[in-house]
């Protein structure tokens, strides 16, 4: 491990201050992607600031409307096992809950885990990619590992987005509370999870500086009916290949609202907009499952070794529709 400064503050307030002291410092959460990162020497900063002891920055409140108001240092054990998320908004209990290992999720905090880096080979062994601010996409080659990369939206860059919660907090339509000393930001998932055309080093709108302090999710999906399923090539410890979120509501037998996000096929959770309309309106039922299906992988541009994933994303839109049947 490389040497570096490291600074505990124990308020929000002392946290801004390094920050504005030190502005190309590395802010810690739960060290879960961090730790990679340094043990690879691939990133090494000079000044790392732990937030972990900031006690306002821990637990899961209600908010007035109905929905849940998270702290950024919340572990994604204490929200899979939480009684008011897994009543409210139980598909972010079940994302929270397929992260990595048991052992990681004690640790792994949900700002760590919307906030991490993509987990791309190339750029993750230091090869001088575009996000590396370099000059090419090494896994966008004719003989490239890009079997986990992306089907959508490609700008230079092919790597995809490796959160698992951030999938569900897209579905669920979830804003992202972040402070500096300039003041506070509240931004919707599309504009948090940004992908390479807006900045290619990086995978949020964080900027130096910036603390994300808490995720606020919405009354409006609390106890609807919800949906959530993993691909990966391993149960526990594997990066999603494909994910999907669905929440939806069902009155009288027909569907009046729905949101659906599949993660890892594009540099951010990716809404699935095509699917969203065509179930509005409809009842539940195999065949609105199949048409769904249809639907869901349109404009995908797969690369050499990922066209599998269209199938994926196909089956993972009409499993989660024919749930609500």
């Amino acid at each position: 491990m490389h040497n570096f400064e490291l600074y505990q503050p124990s308020t929000l307030a002392d946290a801004q201050a390094l920050l504005r002291e030190h502005d190309d410092a590395w802010v810690l959460a739960g060290g879960k992607d961090s730790l990679d990162w340094w043990k690879q020497r691939v990133k090494q900063p000079k000044t790392v600031v732990d937030i972990a002891g900031i006690q306002e920055l821990h637990g899961i409140s209600q908010h007035t409307d109905g929905g849940l108001v998270i702290g950024a240092m919340t572990t994604l054990t204490e929200i899979s096992e939480s009684t008011l998320v897994r009543e409210k908004f139980p598909v972010l209990a079940e994302a929270a809950a397929k992260v990595a290992s048991p052992q990681i999720r004690n640790a792994g905090t949900i700002g760590g885990n919307v906030s991490q880096d993509t987990r791309c080979t190339y750029y993750r062994d230091g090869f001088p990619c575009y996000r590396a601010e370099g000059n090419t996409c090494y896994a966008n080659t004719p003989t490239a590992m890009n079997r986990e990369h992306t089907l959508f939206e490609a700008s230079r860059c092919v790597a995809v987005s490796p959160s698992d919660t951030g999938t569900a907090l897209s579905a669920l339509e979830a804003t992202f509370v972040v402070k500096s000393a300039k003041g506070t930001r509240e931004l919707s998932a599309g504009e948090f999870f940004i992908g390479p055309e807006i900045d290619i080093t990086r995978m949020t709108a964080l900027e130096k500086g910036e603390v994300l302090v808490s995720i606020n999710v919405p009354g409006k999906w609390a106890g609807s009916k919800q949906y959530f399923e993993k691909v990966a090539d391993r149960e526990t410890w594997d990066f999603a290949l494909a994910s999907v979120a669905f929440v939806a509501k069902v009155d009288g037998g027909v569907i009046t609202d729905a949101s659906m996000a599949c993660g890892a096929i594009q540099c951010t959770p990716r809404r699935m907009s095509e699917v969203e309309s065509l179930v509005k309106g409809e009842s539940p039922s195999n065949e609105l499952a199949e048409l769904a299906k249809r639907v869901a992988a349109n404009s995908a541009k797969p690369l050499n070794f990922n066209h599998y994933k269209i199938s994926l994303v196909q089956n993972l839109a009409a499993r989660a529709v024919r749930a609500l049947a």
